[in-house]
């Protein structure tokens, strides 16, 4: 059911919830005049530590467009995105850990949701980090309602990974609680892990706040994950185009990792991307005009008219 919508100048947003059985799912919406504009519907997928909302509709004063969600509705798309469940302001009362496969379900939920709202026509997907692996899965099922794909701060094996070596320690503790507990430090820590200075001390402090706004907690399921059961994405099965979007300084996936999975995604309209002086949490970086342009070219890519015989 629709909520209810606002308007700021051009760009109108509009607060969804849809259900996934008993759960409550929200979902967030921005565009620019009228939804059905024919550049498309993006869905973007937000990681591990975070809601939805923080990662891609995040304002900070004096930080022109920091809002991704903004910046892409102002170009014409019609901009979604989703708490999952256990995130944000969608249910958290379920004794489960939210994990990659509970978040390609929210994914369904989501995209069925917003097809009959808003047209039956596949989407643009970007999802990061643990967001990533839940949109790679949702392609997986669903190649169907997925166009084309982008992939940030994706991982496949695990292997050569410094942040998931050291995260790995922990994953007895993890197991044992459905969720972990965060706090500003955490926060901190997603940026100072890989490579301090690549964003901006009152964009943290911004993140921080609109995270901790919603959340005190976080689901385990995405971290036991990626900690003991990679893979959970099968290249083979992918079969949308796709672009894998690598920070030069990210440690949650080696460069060796994510080049063999390229090399098999089977559909030859694909890329692989390494972002210059940028670590995790693409969009929060000094960097992130450069993303949005990445982003937006793949996007507007004209379709191949041959594809030989």
């Amino acid at each position: 059911m629709n909520q209810h919508a606002t308007v700021q100048g051009a760009i109108k947003s509009e607060e969804h919830w849809t259900k996934k059985g008993d759960v409550d799912l929200f979902l967030f919406e921005k565009y620019l005049n009228h939804p059905s504009d024919d550049k498309g519907t993006i869905l973007f997928v937000h990681g591990s530590s975070m809601a939805s909302q923080p990662t891609f509709d995040l304002n900070v004063p004096g930080r022109p467009d920091s809002s991704v969600m903004e910046w892409f509705a102002k170009q014409g798309y019609d901009t979604w995105c989703v708490d999952m469940e256990g995130y944000g302001r969608s249910t958290k009362t379920r004794d489960i850990t939210s994990n990659i496969a509970d978040g390609a379900d929210d994914l369904a939920a989501a995209s069925q949701y917003i097809m009959k709202l808003r047209g039956n026509r596949p989407f643009l997907i970007y999802g990061i980090s643990s967001g990533a692996l839940r949109a790679a899965s949702f392609a997986e099922r669903h190649p169907e309602r997925v166009r084309r794909l982008a992939l940030d701060a994706f991982v496949w094996t695990g292997e050569g990974s410094p942040t998931l070596e050291e995260r790995k320690k922990k994953l007895p503790q993890f197991q044992a609680m459905k969720r972990r507990p965060i706090d500003r430090a955490f926060v901190h820590s997603i940026f100072e892990r890989d490579h301090p200075g690549t964003a901006d001390h009152a964009t943290i402090e911004a993140f921080a706040d609109a995270i901790l706004a919603l959340d005190d907690s976080m689901p385990t399921g995405t971290y036991v994950d990626m900690c003991s059961r990679l893979p959970l994405t099968d290249p083979a099965k992918i079969t949308v185009p796709t672009i894998i979007m690598r920070g030069e300084y990210d440690g949650i996936a080696s460069f060796e990792d994510l080049m063999a999975f390229y090399a098999r995604l089977p559909n030859a309209d694909k890329q692989f991307i390494v972002m210059p002086g940028i670590s995790h949490a693409s969009f929060q970086q000094k960097n992130y005009k450069l993303v949005y342009h990445i982003l937006r070219s793949f996007f507007e890519q004209p379709e191949p008219l041959y594809r030989g015989e």
